[in-house]
């Protein structure tokens, strides 16, 4: 049995990947580190906490003796990172923790992992070799040696125009106290490898979306809104686009880059599903409206204003632009499909049906 360790994995992503990669791998101990702050909830892993290959650990991954002694007890041969403050409105209020957690959390874990895997810059420890797996025929040392997998974003690109895509080769260019936090954790992995020979890999991804994200999200947020006769927020003129993925999808990637991912290297990930915000609320009501039509669903409430209203698309209201508000993002997965066979199984439409069964059965429990 292998442990890995899996850092904020009872947030939106990880509690997602938990019990997939669980079903897919019965030869792995999972080690989860999370702090447990307003993100994560560990209902969203409720499914997974009777099985005697995952253990839940409360702690900070800034906290070095912590993941320190978590290394040694469960002497942890492989790392998957996804553990971030993410949330781009907080980082302008109160950019400091992000710095703190994305930077210097990511430091942590990285310099821990090195000191424990690694005798010297370029030599892994003979216990991590595998030997044995090389004499039956594995000689893909990347995927023998232990990993540091580090989970990031498209935000670090920066803002697109309308028709060029991100690729791994663009400059970073991060535009918020987020990304830019992200940026450095990115460039400290990338460090590692160059300085110390570690094995690692990077993904950066494109917007998720699925069952599980926190309600502050768009998605999650319009929903909600939607079921409580609440106006519905939309920054600026709800014109900024984004490539929407999956989460399930995202999973399967990270779990074929932590695999099969040539050392050393980006993958980006992304769903080649641009929407604007607009489009999203509108089709998100659409929905909505024909399950449970509004002047239906505020009929027993008689003084509320909107029993009469004929579509949820009259509570969106237009709010203030977020400060640094990047205009567009879209990310070009070629890599990752050409060099390792990764497909995202849903679409738009598919995905985002899937989406709202899953909220609609939460709010409406």
């Amino acid at each position: 049995m292998k442990s890995i360790l899996l850092t904020g994995t009872a947030g939106f992503i990880g509690s997602n990947f938990v019990p997939y990669f669980l079903d897919k791998y019965p030869d792995y101990n999972l080690i989860n580190l999370d702090l447990l702050t307003y993100a994560g909830n560990l209902e969203n892993l409720s499914e997974c906490e009777d099985n005697p290959r995952y253990k839940f650990i409360k702690g900070d991954i800034c906290n070095r003796e912590l993941v320190e002694f978590i290394f040694s007890e469960y002497d942890i041969q492989g790392v998957i990172h996804f553990a971030a403050e993410s949330h781009v409105d907080n980082s302008i209020k109160n950019p400091g923790v992000f710095i703190e957690t994305n930077v210097n959390g990511t430091f942590t874990l990285i310099d821990v992992a090195y000191k424990y895997w690694m005798d010297k810059p370029f030599e892994y420890k003979d216990r991590y070799r595998h030997s044995e797996l090389v004499s039956k025929g594995h000689t893909n040392s990347e995927s023998i040696l232990p990993r540091f997998h580090h989970i990031s974003t498209d935000e670090v690109y920066g803002t697109l125009n309308e028709t060029n895509l991100f690729t791994e080769e663009t400059p970073y260019a991060p535009n918020s106290p987020y990304s830019a936090s992200k940026a450095s954790s990115d460039m400290i992995v990338r460090s590692y490898q160059e300085t110390y020979g570690m094995n690692t890999v990077i993904t950066n991804c494109s917007n998720n979306y699925g069952p599980k994200q926190h309600d502050e999200k768009l998605i999650p947020t319009i929903i909600r809104k939607a079921l409580a006769g609440e106006s519905i927020p939309i920054y600026g003129d709800g014109k900024n686009i984004r490539d929407w993925l999956y989460v399930l999808d995202h999973c399967k990637g990270i779990d074929l880059v932590y695999h099969t991912g040539k050392a050393a290297n980006v993958y980006n990930i992304g769903g080649k599903n641009e929407r604007t915000n607009l489009q999203i609320v509108d089709t998100i009501c659409t929905m909505l409206d024909e399950k449970f039509p509004p002047h239906r669903h505020f009929e027993l409430d008689s003084k509320s204003k909107l029993s009469n209203i004929k579509s949820y698309k009259e509570l969106i209201t237009f709010v203030e632009d977020r400060a640094g508000h990047d205009r567009r993002y879209a990310i070009d997965a070629t890599k990752i499909e050409k060099k390792l066979g990764w497909r995202a199984d849903e679409n738009f439409d598919s995905g985002i049906f899937k989406t709202v069964e899953w909220y609609l059965n939460k709010y409406k429990a």
